[in-house]
């Protein structure tokens, strides 16, 4: 009997070598390559037949002839998923969601189905769980699933025979790295395998319209298992966030064809399943009987919901030669950078003090708008002082001193307003040109001149 093949596969990229190399040669990647075994000589398994193309061959016309049209969704009857979505599902669509082991990506999605079966025909594939768990898990949460269909499988032929008899309109695959196809020989998870079947799964999806749901694994590091190829070839990309010690879980959307990406849906794990948060700044602002030194209040924009997050500081004098510059929620290399403009521009020095810094309830601020906040966190944190009441702020802090404007700049306001904070201090570029009711705008330039009136306030 010939000896099985052997080839090694970059995890990232996917890209193919015959020998083990430390680093990728196709996306310079260290330590991905994997090895996988491949066919037997002479043995031909994986027809040509197999890689067809995503949709039906179509003639070629010019763009402007082409009809744009709005696609057509559908709830899933859970607000803050539809939001994540762009509003709901799309027919033909693929999304892909992924987070830690626990974390609640199967029971959001049983949850979901469950509530699309009344008014679609919808399809279960389990490959890690049996169908009694799945029903132990639905009576747990109170679901009702009498319209939906249930399978306990992970053969791709198998799938893909039980998808073309159904034909139903929306199915679940949990998880794409237990799926395997006998077309190849590798184990199930390996790269071969999960590019394969992700790429069978979402050609049925274009060709039948069939809307597909892929659980997938993620690594150590926190991104999708599998080759990167996986997530260009979905619609849509979801990773679940935070603590399983936490109730608290946050879904945001990191690719979206159908919608816009960077939104957010915050939920509550609760002893019926994962439940929408109506007024979800209200997780990450703290509730103080009296205003204390180092806390800030800041209004980020996720998609398009603006957040209003607590920026903590802690400033303490240091005991080591090198002082210690910690970060939880933010980008460790802009607090040292910020650092440097607070000294250089507003003449407040910290270089022989460790400062902390935490955004409040585990989120994880992303944009420069909230540089100004954690200054004046810091400052107020130095000087053992809290800051006004009632104030909120936002704002990018330049090199040069300069605090620049931020998107949204009016939403964001309107959003501090509905939840009763009366005082902004706001880059003078996002000043608005219709006063806002109860709000009093503080307009400011320069970080020293943001500090000047920050004492005019107390």
């Amino acid at each position: 009997m010939a000896k099985a093949k052997t080839q090694y596969t970059c995890s990232d990229c996917g890209a193919i070598s015959s020998k083990w190399t430390g680093q990728c040669t196709a996306c310079h990647q260290w330590n991905t390559m994997v090895e996988t075994v491949v066919d037997t000589p002479g043995v031909n398994r994986l027809s040509q037949t197999q890689h067809k193309s995503l949709a039906q061959t179509a003639p070629v016309l010019s763009l402007a002839d082409i009809e744009a049209v709005d696609v057509p969704r559908f709830g899933t009857g859970i607000e803050e998923f539809d939001r994540v979505l762009g509003g709901g599902l799309v027919s033909g669509g693929v999304v892909l969601i992924g987070g830690d082991p626990g974390i609640g990506k199967s029971t959001l999605l049983l949850q979901a189905l469950a509530n699309i079966s009344h008014i679609k025909s919808t399809l279960y594939v389990s490959g890690e769980e049996s169908g009694a768990q799945i029903a132990l898990r639905a009576r747990r949460l109170g679901v009702d699933g009498k319209e939906l269909k249930l399978q306990a499988e992970i053969q791709l032929e198998k799938i893909l025979g039980t998808l073309a008899d159904l034909k139903p309109e929306v199915a679940v695959i949990d998880s794409i790295q237990t799926v395997y196809s006998d077309a190849l020989t590798s184990a199930p998870g390996s790269v071969a395998q999960v590019r394969e079947c992700a790429a069978q799964l979402t050609r049925v999806a274009k060709q039948t319209g069939v809307t597909i749901i892929l659980v997938g694994h993620v690594t150590k590091e926190g991104a999708l298992a599998g080759p990167r190829v996986l997530e260009h070839i979905v619609d849509t990309v979801l990773y679940f966030e935070g603590d399983t010690q936490s109730s608290f879980r946050l879904v945001r959307a990191i690719k979206n064809r159908f919608g816009a990406v960077n939104e957010l849906g915050v939920f509550a794990m609760t002893e019926k399943g994962l439940k929408g948060v109506s007024n979800p700044s209200a997780l990450f602002l703290s509730q103080h009987d009296n205003q204390v030194p180092g806390s800030c209040v800041m209004v980020t924009q996720e998609g398009t919901r603006p957040l209003l997050v607590e920026i903590q500081a802690l400033v303490d004098t240091s005991h080591l030669p090198n002082a210690r510059r910690l970060s939880v929620g933010l980008e460790q290399n802009r607090l040292a950078m910020l650092l440097a403009v607070l000294h250089r521009h507003a003449g407040i020095a910290a270089f022989d003090q460790d400062v902390f810094i935490n955004a409040v309830g585990g989120v994880k601020i992303t944009e420069p708008a909230a540089d100004l906040a954690v200054l004046l966190a810091i400052n107020s944190s130095m000087r053992s002082k809290p800051l006004p009441r009632g104030l909120v702020v936002f704002g990018e802090v330049g090199l040069a001193g300069e605090i620049r404007p931020a998107p949204r700049g009016q939403e964001r306001l309107r959003e501090a307003a509905k939840l009763g904070f009366s005082i902004a201090m706001i880059p003078k570029a996002n000043v608005p040109k219709q006063k806002i009711e109860g709000m009093t705008i503080v307009a400011v330039e320069r970080i020293d001149e943001a500090f000047n009136k920050l004492r005019e306030l107390d």
